[in-house]
């Protein structure tokens, strides 16, 4: 991904993916913990699978769920970044802006501090008028996180996610958007 940008925060580097990002990637999407708000912990081929979508969604885009890195100290502690989602719900297609860290780096700020970084090099770099976010209605550490981003929850805009059963316990989701007029770097 040579045409990648690299964003740098006070404490982050989100830079392009690494051929040997992929087994600490494997473990971040193994971990039940981290996993604990998707529908399962994923599998190592489910895992490449997935770093392959996000390879496709760079090529496709020029932007995408770029690798955190905190320099000095760890090359690799998941994702942060944006993404095209098109599963079919009223406010789709969207430009996501989501994240998954590794469990010993949450609570610091980092998922916040990166995705604010993702945003902002949206709003400065597209015409995208719009950034949503969604996650479970149970998931209050990524609502914190997403609020601290500088997104708002959407009045009236809770849906049942459609690529899960009915009864699933993840399925009642939020709805969270932050506008190009509404953005305050």
């Amino acid at each position: 991904m040579p045409n990648t940008p690299t964003l740098r925060t006070e404490r982050l580097l989100l830079r392009p993916w690494r051929a040997h990002d992929l087994s600490a990637f494997a473990a971040l999407n193994a971990d039940p913990r981290v996993m604990e708000f998707m529908p399962h912990p994923l599998t190592p081929g489910e895992s490449d699978a997935f770093a392959a979508r996000i390879a496709a969604h760079f090529d496709a885009h020029g932007y995408g769920l770029w690798a955190a890195e905190l320099p000095g100290e760890a090359p690799f502690i998941g994702f942060i970044g944006l993404q095209w989602s098109t599963f079919d719900a009223h406010f789709t297609p969207a430009l996501e802006v989501g994240f998954r860290l590794m469990h010993a780096h949450w609570g610091k700020g980092l998922a916040a501090e990166g995705g604010r970084a993702a945003v902002a090099w949206a709003f400065a770099n597209t015409d995208i008028t719009a950034i949503h976010s969604w996650t479970a209605v149970i998931n209050l550490r990524s609502r914190r996180a997403l609020e601290k981003i500088g997104l708002a929850r959407v009045a009236g805009g809770d849906f049942d996610h459609p690529r899960l059963a009915q009864g699933h316990a993840l399925r009642p989701h939020v709805l969270y958007r932050v506008g190009r007029a509404d953005w305050k770097p």
